[in-house]
């Protein structure tokens, strides 16, 4: 399908983008890489009037050492979380959930921030992010805030960033020690995941974030409890599903997926030495 029809704005700071969205309100979208906005507008689930271009704000594009966290700018690319070594070493699980997103061309113009921001359940970033018990910084007209990333997902295509705020930064707590899985099945490369798990292991404790397995993406909280009191990864995958509402569609039921989050948390709890 063809877009609707929408007015261009190119902002040349932050601050230029929060204007543009104080101006125009729920009738703007902002844009970087555009793969995950852009097939939502073709689908019609998105149609802004305006599209606010933040594509070319070199400032919102680092990876940097915060002390105990890594702290990335909304608008790095993919490929440069991919390949960080910085990420690799503290925080390996986002390196290998980005080097699982599409393909080369995608990596190379997608953007982090953008991978989160609209929400999406289908995307592997978030479930990563769940799992490293990630923060995101939203920046607004009346300053910064930070969100933790359990409470940033607040329903389907929806988040908690309010109409006149753009997401700034993803703090990722630095875990050197974890080990960690992820795991992705689709029917073909590069597809969407039919469902995904990222797993970390720090210790006695766990992360599990699923992609594909609710509205929103999902923490596998049963899971992570059941490893907390000293369950094994087969038995502690059995509650993967446990308050999950997954999607039924042309490539799975419900059925199914609980079935594939039980086999794929698995094989990541088991990767993961648990």
């Amino acid at each position: 399908m063809i877009p609707a029809a929408f007015d261009y704005v190119r902002a040349g700071s932050a601050d230029e983008a929060i204007a543009a969205l104080g101006e125009y309100g729920d009738e703007a979208k902002l844009i970087a890489g555009g793969h995950s906005l852009i097939p939502l507008m073709r689908f019609r689930l998105a149609a802004p009037a305006y599209l606010v271009d933040i594509g070319r704000l070199d400032d919102l594009k680092y990876v940097r050492d915060g002390g105990d966290h890594i702290a990335i700018g909304a608008l790095t690319r993919h490929r440069d979380v991919e390949i960080n070594a910085d990420v690799q070493s503290q925080c390996g699980l986002l390196a290998k959930a980005t080097s699982e997103v599409g393909d080369n061309q995608v990596r190379h113009r997608g953007t982090l921030g953008g991978a989160i921001a609209h929400g999406d359940p289908a995307s592997d970033i978030p479930s990563a992010l769940l799992a490293l018990r990630a923060t995101v910084v939203a920046k607004g007209p009346n300053g910064e805030r930070e969100i933790a990333i359990d409470d940033f997902f607040t329903g389907f295509l929806e988040t908690a960033l309010e109409e006149t705020e753009l997401l700034t930064e993803i703090r990722v707590p630095k875990v050197p020690d974890a080990t960690w899985s992820f795991q992705k099945f689709n029917r073909r490369a590069q597809d969407w995941a039919i469902v995904g798990a990222s797993v970390l292991v720090n210790g006695d404790q766990a992360g599990v974030g699923l992609v594909n397995m609710d509205s929103v993406p999902f923490r596998s909280s049963a899971v992570e409890a059941a490893i907390a009191s000293g369950a094994s990864a087969a038995d502690a995958a059995e509650a993967a599903a446990e308050g999950a509402s997954p999607p039924a569609d042309l490539n799975a039921s419900v059925e199914y997926r609980q079935h594939l989050a039980r086999v794929l948390v698995r094989r990541g709890l088991e990767e993961a030495g648990r």
